[in-house]
């Protein structure tokens, strides 16, 4: 079976954690994209230019460290912005998107850019200081001293950048179920997708 879930939004609304459980709910695999952007970035960091490694980039390079710190999240927003970069990143996650078993794919353009014939379509959002207070106690639980204001700040400045980006800015496909996690549980937010992809599956 060929079914793919495509989970769109902005940091720190939850379209992380609701793709995992979707994934597990339903055995399907599951591609966390912003990784290899995140990947690519690191890769940019450590002296590479960024058409350079994205084009070197190897699962292995998913796996590593550090790929979730705020200087490895900037890096990754700026390669994103560079269409020559997407392209090169944009093959591997179609066929990613498509394979046997099933697929979730969370990011910022699945459903509007990679996999715009995907089965179901979910924009996970919340509100800017819901989601800068979520990756604020993110940081301070890995040890990271940012201030709260700083991760607010930093969350406003990426999502500017990501939804103006000329290459698949981020915005909500036109058929997408938009949910907003700011006052909903994880249980809840989780449990709305499952029914989304649950209804789609029983109509075929």
């Amino acid at each position: 079976m060929i079914f793919t879930v495509a989970i769109d939004g902005p940091a720190a609304a939850g379209k992380g954690t609701i793709s995992r459980e979707v994934a597990a709910r339903f055995g399907f695999a599951h591609l966390d994209t912003g990784l290899i952007y995140r990947a690519t970035g690191r890769r940019v960091l450590a002296g590479e230019a960024p058409l350079e490694a994205a084009r070197a980039l190897e699962p292995g390079d998913l796996a590593a460290g550090g790929l979730r710190t705020p200087e490895v999240a900037q890096a990754a927003s700026r390669v994103a912005a560079i269409p020559e970069v997407r392209e090169a990143l944009v093959a591997f996650q179609r066929r990613f998107a498509r394979r046997e078993g099933g697929a979730v794919l969370d990011g910022r353009d699945i459903g509007t850019v990679i996999c715009p014939e995907a089965e179901v379509k979910l924009f996970v959002t919340a509100s800017d200081a819901v989601r800068a207070h979520r990756r604020w106690l993110e940081e301070q639980a890995a040890g990271l001293g940012t201030s709260e204001a700083d991760v607010l700040a930093e969350l406003q400045a990426r999502d500017a950048r990501d939804a103006a980006r000329a290459a698949a800015p981020m915005r909500a496909a036109d058929d997408a179920l938009q949910l907003d996690t700011s006052r909903m549980s994880i249980e809840e937010a989780v449990a709305a997708a499952v029914a989304a992809i649950s209804d789609r599956m029983d109509r075929g």
